[in-house]
């Protein structure tokens, strides 16, 4: 051995003390990166993880039917002899009973409303499902407008006779 290699050995073996970290600054850098993991979690139920929305309980309300008196008219004749007439059953479907305390009062103007137009019909305009359609959405029009600021569902039809 030479004597560079027992003084290598003796600084080997002497070594530098390891300097320690101060316990303040580990339990800084612990408690920071509980806040950041604390702030990461919360971060990711609030924003990213949304709870299960319950659903909506809808309550349905059954619809309410108030039955008009049967309506007999003579329809527009366009040069013809003959009269036909159009026999109508009419239901209005109410979203609420409430409305059909409102509509009650109010019976006389539908039913002149009704009136007015159906005289104007003639038998051509009642032909097929498409005229019908059309005679329902003008009715329910009507009514809404006799009724106001209420509003009916829809006509329905019980019977429609055309003679």
């Amino acid at each position: 051995m030479s004597a560079t290699d027992a003084t290598a050995e003796v600084d080997a073996g002497e070594g530098k003390p390891k300097k320690k970290l101060p316990l303040k600054l580990i339990l800084m850098a612990v408690g920071g990166l509980l806040v950041l993991g604390g702030g990461g979690f919360g971060a990711y139920k609030f924003f990213g993880h949304k709870a299960e929305p319950k659903p909506a309980v809808v309550v349905v309300k059954p619809p309410v039917f108030f039955e008009l008196p049967d309506i007999l008219v003579n329809l527009s004749s366009s040069g013809s002899d003959r009269t036909q007439y159009l026999k109508v059953k009419v239901v209005l479907e109410l979203p609420d009973l409430l409305l059909k305390e409102q509509i009650t009062p109010v019976m006389p103007r539908v039913m002149d409303a009704f009136q007015t137009y159906l005289r104007e019909l003639r038998p051509t305009d009642l032909d097929g499902s498409a005229g019908l359609y059309r005679l329902k959405e003008e009715l329910t029009r009507r009514v809404n407008a006799a009724v106001a600021p209420g509003r009916i569902n829809a006509v329905l039809f019980k019977e429609i006779v055309v003679q």
